[in-house]
């Protein structure tokens, strides 16, 4: 075993015997495996593709494998192993496809070398073995495998969200066939510029599945509004439903209307409370708890059953006792919780076995009372765009600090709330991602009724900050993104966040700190070319950085 595509790597370098976050060496085998096979599917996908025969039969399952891997999604072995045997067939059937698409052009059979992951074949007791031979390690070369680890851990992050995107209708060829160009130029030998043009090139594919994602949650559900979201509880037995799937959402509060069960959001579900199609169910009850790390203890006190959509899960402890009320569907896997089946073409995933289950539970513990603030996606804030602007020509705010993505466990990460405590009350802090979890629940107070935490949603959601950034570059008619007055401070933790930054990159965005610390997966090489050209660096001092960043550098 060796993973270090987390924030929370062990001694920031790699988990060589079981992960930080719980994952055991034979899940984290086979993961690898996976990654393996859709390279395999990914190579003859680019290859029919070139021959103007595009196939388009494995877009979803490739998407899917990659969003399986990302932290704290899927623990459950069995799982990993069927998806490498569907990945498998999958290959064998793009290979038949190519080899003939070939011949009828070309006249003759196909005859060049391919690389192993397009011709290795074994059952599922082979895996385990075969697994050790191909994880991150079997690249040698540091700065090689630096740059295409981080290009595959972006592409997870892209997955993700394309394939929320899908869920809901929205697909675009480009996406899917960067997807399968990016796995696949993996098994090349690439230039180290052809290789950081791929980097780039994941950035660009970021944007726009973010802009996709937020067509495909808009069209769907109406643009977020700026809401006082309650995080008190009901009297009534509750469902808490967290991760990022809006389209599970609005099944399950579709389903639970009228049974007496009311619906929570936790985590990265809490944007859904402020979503027009969603706020018209009153059973809707509000945001239950903090960020994916509290889970042990918050999925205890809830008492209802909990529904997981995608990561973050964490697994149980001994003294947890919510595995029977513990339920998990699309991408998620945890031995032993009961799998909601994907939905039917056509039809709605059946989640009546978890509003059964709530009928028989006590309602939610309090653990805290009052409302926070969210809905500050693009649209809502340049609907205040004149008054943000006039805010900013008057002085009355100084500087936007973005300090989106992710939450962790890490006592460094306090920096955050002390980043937030302490910035002039001329700042204004644009968020998106569990992040917010460390500041959104102080009372910074607002400039001229502008809250001073803008809250823009989910992670995917960073996508809002651009287009604000952007819109807000073009009102003061300025010719580089980098002259706004903006500074980022970006906290990281699993592979979403590494596709916002790449995002971020590729829009142009310098001078990005980046914590709680760098990611191991970054080799001092590939660093210096992140340095050089985007100014890149490490949180420092909550002092120091906020004086830099006051200052604009």
């Amino acid at each position: 075993m060796f993973c270090f595509q987390c924030q929370e790597t062990a001694k920031n370098t790699g988990c060589t015997v079981k992960g930080v976050c719980g994952k055991p060496e034979e899940t984290a085998n086979l993961q690898d495996l996976l990654i393996f096979v859709l390279r395999g599917i990914s190579v003859y996908g680019e290859k029919l593709k070139e021959l103007g025969s595009a196939d388009r039969s494995n877009d979803d399952f490739i998407a899917q494998g990659l969003f399986a891997t990302i932290t704290n999604a899927n623990w459950d072995d069995a799982r990993f192993t069927d998806m490498v045997t569907q990945g498998l067939q999958r290959r064998d059937q793009v290979q038949s496809k190519f080899m003939a698409a070939y011949k009828e052009k070309n006249g003759k059979d196909f005859d060049e070398a391919l690389p192993e992951s397009a011709t290795w074949t074994g059952d599922s007791s082979d895996f385990a073995e075969k697994a050790k031979t191909v994880g991150v390690l079997a690249t040698k070369n540091e700065d090689v495998r630096s740059l295409r680890e981080l290009l595959i851990i972006g592409l997870k992050g892209v997955a993700a969200y394309a394939d929320h995107a899908a869920v809901l209708g929205c697909q675009k060829d480009d996406i899917n066939d960067f997807i399968m160009e990016a796995l696949a130029s993996t098994t090349k030998d690439l230039s180290v510029d052809e290789m950081i043009a791929m980097v780039m090139k994941a950035g660009e594919t970021s944007v726009n599945t973010m802009a996709l994602l937020d067509q495909a949650n808009t069209t769907a559900y109406g643009n977020p509004e700026i809401t006082e979201v309650n995080i008190g509880v009901g009297k009534n037995p509750g469902i808490l439903i967290t991760g990022h799937d809006l389209k599970d959402m609005e099944e399950l509060l579709k389903q639970t209307d009228g049974t007496g069960v009311d619906v929570y959001t936790h985590g990265e579900m809490l944007p859904a409370n402020c979503y027009p199609a969603f706020k018209k169910y009153d059973h809707f009850i509000g945001n239950y708890g903090g960020s994916w790390w509290h889970q042990n203890k918050e999925f205890e006190s809830f008492n209802g059953p909990i529904l997981l959509t995608t990561n973050c899960l964490v697994p149980l402890k001994k003294s947890n006792t919510y595995l029977d009320r513990l339920f998990t569907t699309g991408v998620v896997g945890y031995e032993n919780s009961v799998h909601i089946a994907d939905r039917p073409e056509n039809g709605a995933k059946d989640f009546s076995a978890l509003i059964e289950k709530a009928k028989t539970c006590a309602p939610p513990e309090g653990i805290e009372t009052g409302t926070i603030m969210g809905g500050f996606a693009h649209n809502q804030v340049l609907a205040l765009a004149d008054k943000v602007v006039d805010a900013v020509k008057s002085g009355a705010i100084k500087r936007f600090i973005v300090m989106a993505g992710c939450d962790g466990r890490q006592k460094g990460r306090s920096y955050y709330t002390e980043v937030a405590e302490n910035l002039p009350k001329d700042t204004i802090i644009l968020t998106a991602g569990c992040a917010k979890y460390r500041y959104n629940k102080l009372d910074l107070g607002d400039i001229g009724g502008i809250p001073r935490v803008l809250d823009a949603g989910q992670c995917n959601d960073c996508y809002s900050l651009a287009v604000i950034a952007l819109k807000l570059k073009e009102v003061f008619e300025l010719d580089n993104i980098n002259d706004l007055p903006i500074s980022y401070d970006i906290a990281w933790y699993e592979q979403k966040a590494v596709a916002v930054l790449l995002a971020l990159l590729y829009l142009g965005v310098k001078r990005i700190r980046l914590g709680p610390t760098l990611p191991a997966f970054v080799s001092p090489t590939v660093l210096n070319v992140l340095v050089e050209n985007f100014d890149i660096k490490p949180i420092g001092s909550v002092a120091e950085d906020i004086e830099a960043m006051m200052a604009g550098k």
